[in-house]
């Protein structure tokens, strides 16, 4: 029995594997690829998009559509999504332009209701967009960060891995890994300590990340003196991509208030 319901709009350049679910009244559109397991909800639109095995897409959801961005002018572009992901009701997530090509998105990741990902944006794996969050073109959000609900991320802006993301913020810095901030303008308000323990690193490396975010953000250093004390110190890989992302950082990275009591058990 065919699970493509009848009603479905199916353009004859989709590729649907038999596996594969097709609710009523969704429409497949050019150039999408549809991989094994996924399961396509009732009016859901789907175009251009090449997707891998057990992707979860509910009612109501545009995944692949035409960007929101005035100099796009109908070129070929797509977005790639991995496996196992969640894209709840009404979310938007945009292909990508001539710009880069696609929006990338990893497996496993969680899109909340009402969510949007914007044109060429390249999220990894485990990320999680709570309810309404909006993120504007160009935006690059590491593995297993949290962005809560109702926050708002500036083009071109980079979020690290494990970071969480307070609801309501809105960033215009890129956040290093591991981080936590919140804010309108958002500010650093440590580190993401339960997040870093649920990746599974020894307490060893938790507190080496914990006295590297001291030094950089606590010790009246400027942020170039505290990267160059901390690689002479031979730091290990956790601690060295924190470094990394800082120094390759276009926008400039994301620092506490001054005088921010932070919170008991984040960075202190």
């Amino acid at each position: 029995m065919s699970l493509v319901h009848p009603t479905a709009i199916i353009d004859p350049s989709a590729k649907i594997d038999p596996s594969a679910s097709v609710g009523p009244y969704a429409i497949i559109g050019e150039g999408s690829s549809i991989g094994p397991g996924c399961k396509i909800g009732a009016h859901a639109v789907v175009e251009h998009v090449v997707m891998g095995k057990d992707n979860n897409l509910f009612p109501g959801c545009h995944v692949g559509v035409a960007p929101q961005d005035l100099k796009y002018a109908g070129e070929k572009t797509r977005l790639v999504m991995g496996d196992k992901n969640t894209v709840r009701e009404c979310v938007t997530l945009n292909r990508g332009t001539a710009a880069h090509g696609e929006t990338k998105i990893g497996s496993n990741c969680l899109f909340m209701a009402y969510s949007h990902v914007g044109h060429d944006c390249q999220l990894g794996d485990g990320v999680i967009l709570v309810n309404s969050v909006a993120l504007a073109g160009h935006v690059t959000i590491g593995d297993y960060s949290v962005i809560g609900g109702l926050a708002a991320i500036h083009q071109y802006q980079t979020i690290g891995k494990y970071c969480m993301i307070g609801g309501g913020s809105m960033l215009n810095k890129d956040v290093p890994h591991y981080c936590l901030c919140q804010g309108y303008p958002a500010v650093l308000r440590g580190l993401n300590a339960l997040g870093i323990k649920r990746s599974g690193v020894s307490r060893e490396v938790l507190t080496a990340i914990k006295d590297a975010y001291k030094t950089l953000f606590h010790a009246g250093l400027r942020l170039e003196e505290a990267v160059a004390a901390l690689r002479s110190a031979h730091p290990g890989p956790e601690v060295a991509s924190m470094l990394d992302f800082i120094e390759k950082s276009k926008r400039g990275v994301m620092r506490p208030a001054s005088g921010l009591l932070e919170e008991e058990g984040a960075a202190i």
